[in-house]
């Protein structure tokens, strides 16, 4: 559906996006993760057509972002990080106002229209002038006109920036709903947001697409942890003779040490752990399986890379 190959941009000296090649298929909701600055918007900014790539290739549904731009803004609702939306008009004036742009049929317009905010859970306030509108409506509003015209690809650029708990609950769950009838590429630097609406995370950082994976092989790498009361040194020798144990990391807190026990796959070591501690005299405070986070692998690309 989206297929992005070496994609470069430059802004005069300044590198914004460092030949990114990935690829989203027909139906999936996926996840452009990266820090501020990192390239995520300057990418989406380019697969719908508003920007220029100085190299690559780009291309959605089979149509080249940048020969055919045209045929690909009709497959494309794009909800920019922030919505240019008039706060003089009325939602319902608006949205007809983005479905005659969009090239909507006169005929099809009213059906459309409410369908959009039916979807969007802004029908209610169709009557209200929009710069009334609380931001989460607005975002709401910007959502409508993204469906105006029934794309078959949603890229959304933080969608939920600046929005309260409530409102971001709201619009997860509704940008989840979407996506059982829409492909989703969906930008953010919330890695929640990620881990509650999309099946596959792509991170970029500094312009380069760092790592790309599916939650739910992320969520199959599983580690040990355990805290415990015992000299730091000794504790992790004693583990480290333990067969199947690859590493162990220790950090004290609160009159005891966490450590991180990473096994070879498909080995659970906790009895055989819990039996060396024991043997040794020292207290187990917790011991437990835990699975690899989406923000471990975030820090570990990002901080460790700017830390090199």
């Amino acid at each position: 559906m989206i297929e992005v190959s070496h994609l470069t941009k430059w802004y005069g000296d300044n590198l914004a996006v460092d030949d990114v090649t990935f690829r989203v298929d027909e139906g999936e909701i996926v996840g452009l993760l990266g820090p501020n600055a990192a390239g995520k918007t300057t990418t989406m900014r380019m697969l719908t057509c508003f920007l220029p790539a100085t190299s690559g290739e780009a291309r959605v549904a089979e149509f080249d972002v940048f020969s055919q731009p045209l045929a690909v803004r009709k497959l494309i609702g794009y909800l920019p990080e922030s919505v240019p939306l008039y706060p003089e008009m009325r939602v319902s004036e608006y949205l007809a106002y983005r479905a005659k742009i969009k090239g909507v049929p006169r005929r099809e317009r009213a059906a459309k229209i409410g369908s959009a905010m039916e979807r969007c859970g802004v029908k209610e306030v169709s009557r209200r002038v929009i710069g009334q509108l609380s931001k989460g409506f607005r975002q709401r509003v910007g959502l409508a006109d993204c469906l105006v015209h029934q794309p078959r690809i949603l890229i959304l650029d933080e969608p939920t920036v600046g929005l309260d708990p409530n409102q971001i609950i709201a619009v997860r769950s509704l940008i989840k709903e979407l996506g059982k009838e829409h492909t989703v590429l969906l930008s953010t630097h919330y890695l929640t947001e990620v881990e509650a609406v999309c099946e596959r995370f792509l991170i970029i950082d500094r312009g380069r697409l760092a790592t790309e994976g599916r939650l739910a092989d992320l969520r199959k790498q599983t580690h040990i942890e355990m805290e415990a009361v015992g000299p730091e040194g000794q504790v992790k020798a004693a583990l480290l003779q333990i067969d199947g144990i690859d590493s162990v990391k220790a950090k004290p807190t609160d009159g005891a040490v966490l450590y991180r026990i990473e096994t070879k796959p498909g080995k659970d070591l906790r009895e055989a752990i819990f039996d060396k501690m024991v043997g040794g005299g020292w207290k187990v405070r917790e011991l437990r399986t835990a699975a690899r986070s989406l923000e471990e692998l975030f820090v570990q690309i990002t901080a460790g890379e700017r830390a090199a």
